[in-house]
């Protein structure tokens, strides 16, 4: 039998009557905040998380639940509203609130330097360093013979000179960073010749005009997008000329009928009228990646040795380190770079410069670099040696009763580096099912560990290139949970 205000409002309001009540009824079954901070369950959550945070959020809990019934949601259920279950969300929410906002995640993407993942996978003599050289206080800069001031970068720029073959060498904070500092520090106030098809942009709008701008140097453009002569760069030398800028198009190619000087001319020319060379390399290459299958890149300790004043490349590239900006070149340019205001503004702090000795140290060792930092390792790694892991991750998720099979397709080296040139592998194409591949990759990024995997024609794909020891079973464990789910 309906009750006297049901018939009433079912008469007034039609079909909407039975749901005004039973909105109503929610709204006064959720219990009180105060009620539920004296539950056991609560006294819990408060010895691991503390009372306030506990408090906040069941009302977070409840208040959302308020609004959702309001708004007249569908799915809002009895259950929904009752203690244990407002307990359960506030413990989930607590939870996912204590987890650290930058947490490793696996990337199976088969893009080896991406960007939003953090770049460059740290080598493990790197992270063995970071704790081993910080767990209490270290020698930052303090001259351990003679208990003098010295400078923080010593130990690291030492080892960029002794594999660049520069005469000196210093690090900032990242590439970026080192290409401001030698544009302020050689020619503040001053001409900065660079050619029209090396004006690059960057990821987040960083882009070399603006760079230039904000060193304080005029910038002169010269040639064309696609062709750039050595008589350009000489037709537009002045008294004010301080400096020849070379850019490396590292995340782009121009491709036909293009020209461009060489940097032996660029040097040549900036001889015959007293100039500078900087070399922007970017990418940061120490080893030649041609053996990879993929075009060269340019390397600084080239650039070294055909003249360039100061050569800069990234650390968290094809390097394969932390982030960081390595300035190498002459002594007299690098001391400018020290010298000047902006240094002390973008210098590394000690963790870089762990990080940073520490995968550099591995360098020193070329038949072995590439067994011991994973970004070598990974653009070095066989089709076949993958084809083997993406066969293994296969049949597991078929056990499973996973619709799974084993592709050809192409990884990325990514990162701003080496533009149209990809490296074959083999991917784990896995049908989603009725739910579809969107919903898929989404429960995969948000599950306990964080999966990032890419889609194609309808599947998803995980690359076994991108994935970590250990971390191809936990990326089945994941994809399984996810599709039972």
């Amino acid at each position: 039998m309906p009750s006297v205000a049901m018939t009433f409002f079912d008469r007034a309001f039609g079909s909407r009557g039975f749901g005004l009540i039973k909105r109503m009824s929610l709204l006064r079954k959720l219990p009180q905040v105060n009620a539920l901070l004296e539950s056991t369950e609560a006294s819990a959550l408060a010895k691991s998380h503390g009372r306030e945070l506990v408090t906040e959020a069941l009302r977070g809990v409840i208040d959302g639940l308020r609004a959702q019934i309001k708004s007249g949601e569908n799915g809002i259920t009895e259950e929904a509203v009752t203690a244990p279950a407002i307990l359960a969300r506030a413990a989930a929410v607590l939870e996912g609130a204590s987890r650290p906002g930058l947490r490793r995640v696996i990337n199976a993407t088969g893009i080896i330097l991406h960007t939003g993942l953090g770049r460059a996978v740290l080598p493990k003599a790197a992270l063995d360093a970071l704790v081993a050289e910080n767990r209490g206080y270290n020698l930052l800069e303090v001259d351990l013979e003679t208990a003098e001031r010295a400078h923080r970068e010593r130990h690291v720029a030492k080892l960029v000179e002794r594999l660049t073959g520069a005469p000196a060498a210093t690090v900032v904070n990242n590439n970026a960073a080192a290409t401001m500092l030698c544009l302020a520090a050689l020619a503040a106030g001053k001409e900065v010749i660079v050619s029209r098809g090396q004006l690059v942009e960057i990821g987040g709008a960083f882009r070399v005009p603006d760079v230039m701008k904000m060193s304080g140097c005029k910038m002169v453009e010269v040639g064309t997008t696609n062709k750039t002569r050595i008589s350009d760069y000489e037709k537009a030398i002045t008294p004010e000329t301080a400096l020849l800028m070379r850019v490396h198009r590292s995340n782009f190619a121009v491709v036909g009928f293009v020209e461009e000087p060489s940097l032996e001319e660029l040097v040549a020319l900036a001889k015959k009228h007293s100039l500078r060379v900087m070399d922007d390399i970017g990418s940061g290459a120490l080893l030649d990646v041609a053996k990879y299958g993929i075009a060269p890149e340019p390397m600084i300790a080239a650039s070294v040795a055909l003249g360039a004043d100061l050569a800069c490349i990234s650390g968290d590239k094809l390097l394969g380190g932390p982030q960081a900006g390595m300035i190498a070149g002459k002594l007299e340019a690098v001391a400018l770079c020290r010298r000047h205001p902006l240094f002390r503004a973008v210098r590394p702090d000690k963790l870089q410069l762990v990080a940073l000795e520490a995968t550099l140290r591995l360098y020193l060792d070329p038949d072995t670099v590439e067994d011991h930092v994973p970004t070598l390792r990974m653009m070095k790694a066989s089709v076949v040696e993958i084809e083997k892991r993406a066969t293994v991750m296969a049949r597991a998720l078929v056990k499973a009763k996973i619709d799974a099979e084993v592709l050809d397709e192409e990884s990325q080296i990514g990162g701003g580096s080496t533009p149209g040139q990809n490296l074959k592998t083999k991917v784990v194409a896995v049908d989603p099912g009725s739910a579809g591949a969107d919903a898929l990759i989404v429960k995969l990024r948000l599950g306990e560990t964080p999966v990032f995997a890419r889609v194609h024609k309808g599947r998803v794909l995980l690359d076994p290139r991108t994935m970590q020891e250990g971390e191809d079973e936990e990326a089945v464990a994941a994809l399984v949970k996810a599709m039972k789910s």
